[in-house]
């Protein structure tokens, strides 16, 4: 029997949709690509735009269109958020809720007939994941759900509160990483930093944890509150630890007025004194820059011209490596959508704009900054023009002609 796999949106979605995957192997069934004629087809769907809503279902219609037979599995953010909506489209079998994907594979084996006992059902309330498939790199799943409630975002009805997996569990996972070969592990959550909620460990206890896992050369921490990426974290991970110089931090605005009206659990002045912090601990003469990726969303409601203006002076200010450009998108349901000020599409679309020209030169002022300095990198695999690539630890992409040899390994190189 055949299965396809579809994954729309995050890392959490595509680590969780490896593991669904390495379930269905386990009861001997045969993955094809989703474009392919398949007898089951998987859909991991993501609801943080209307437009992921509107690809979310053009997706369930092409492979319905592909194989009208197949049974069509959709679970993920889209089918949490709107399951009548989902079950509406021609050809879907079953939609997963968030707080039935430890049933995933064992329910959809079952209804095939394929029940076995390595599909046991897991009574959990959160589900464990990690992603596979890439050679060099994994991605580990922490942390679901988030209680924050930031007057623009539906993650909290999505995923749910936040809860954490057991430091015991999340070791035991890297541990399986670590087997297949894979040195570089990227720990994923929707509030990483919110880690511990429903344990008694903290976030720092499950660093200090998975900085013994051998095999395991390199962790990097995806999106992090600044308000949780507490002084303590910092100082531990610049005292000599395999947890790399790249931080992805949201930032969503760049002024007070706009952070308060959304909910946000922070000031501008100490988004900038915790990068003046992390520096401070990290960096000096020899050593790589830090990388900080930031979101930012452009138009949020009440952002004027002047507000813009003074979150552009900001970034500059700041400095980030990267800028994660977001568009805001009305979400039915939450208050930011009835809020006055809303910006034109029009306006939003020219700000995008230019946040896309400031990242483009902030990145090549960080790479600039970064020339000389002795690093280490871990090729990935060969392109298609013959060369191979890969990744600093702070995150800087390194081109050479192909090596097999150096695939998977750590190379020192000079920037």
């Amino acid at each position: 029997m055949k299965i396809a796999f579809l994954t729309l949106g995050c890392k959490l979605n595509y680590a969780e949709t490896s593991t669904y995957e390495r379930g269905f192997v386990a009861a001997g069934m045969e993955v094809v690509p989703w474009r392919e004629k398949a007898d089951i087809y998987l859909i991991n769907t993501c609801t943080v735009t209307e437009t992921a809503n509107r690809k979310s279902r053009g997706e369930i219609r092409k492979v319905h269109r592909i194989n009208p037979d197949a049974r069509i599995i959709v679970t993920g953010c889209y089918a949490q958020m709107k399951p009548d909506e989902v079950r509406a489209i021609e050809g879907v079998s079953r939609v997963f809720l968030s707080d039935e994907k430890a049933e995933v594979v064992p329910e959809t084996l079952k209804a095939v007939g394929l029940d076995s006992e390595d599909a046991a059902r897991k009574e959990s309330t959160i589900f464990g994941a990690y992603s596979t498939g890439e050679r060099t790199r994994a991605f580990l799943k922490v942390q679901d759900g988030c209680d924050n409630f930031c007057k623009y975002c539906t993650v909290p009805y999505a995923r749910g509160r936040s809860r954490s997996l057991p430091v015991c569990e999340v070791v035991k996972a890297a541990e399986q990483i670590a087997a297949q070969g894979i040195i570089e592990v990227v720990l994923t959550g929707v509030n990483t930093g919110d880690y511990g909620r429903g344990t008694s460990e903290s976030f720092l206890d499950l660093l200090k944890a998975l900085n013994e896992v051998k095999g395991i050369e390199r962790w990097r921490i995806s999106s992090i509150e600044p308000n949780l990426l507490s002084n303590e974290i910092v100082d531990w991970i610049a005292s000599g630890t395999k947890f790399q110089p790249h931080f992805h931090i949201p930032l969503q605005q760049g002024t007070d007025e706009i952070l308060a009206r959304m909910g946000r659990r922070y000031t501008t002045e100490f988004f900038a004194e915790k990068l003046r912090y992390i520096r401070s601990k990290m960096e000096g003469p020899g050593k790589p820059k830090v990388f900080f990726g930031i979101d930012v969303m452009a138009g949020l409601p009440g952002e004027t011209d002047e507000l813009f203006e003074r979150e552009y002076r900001f970034l500059e200010e700041i400095r980030p490596a990267f800028i994660h450009i977001f568009p805001y998108s009305k979400r039915p349901g939450t208050p930011a959508a009835v809020m006055p000020g809303q910006v034109p599409e029009q306006v939003k679309a020219e700000r995008v704009e230019r946040l896309e020209a400031l990242c483009r030169r902030l990145h090549g002022e960080f790479v600039e900054q970064n020339r000389g300095i002795r690093e280490k990198v871990i090729f990935e695999s060969k392109e298609k023009d013959g060369s191979m690539g890969g990744y600093t630890g702070n995150y800087i992409r390194i081109n050479r002609p192909y090596d097999a040899s150096l695939v998977g390994r750590l190379t020192e190189v000079t920037i």
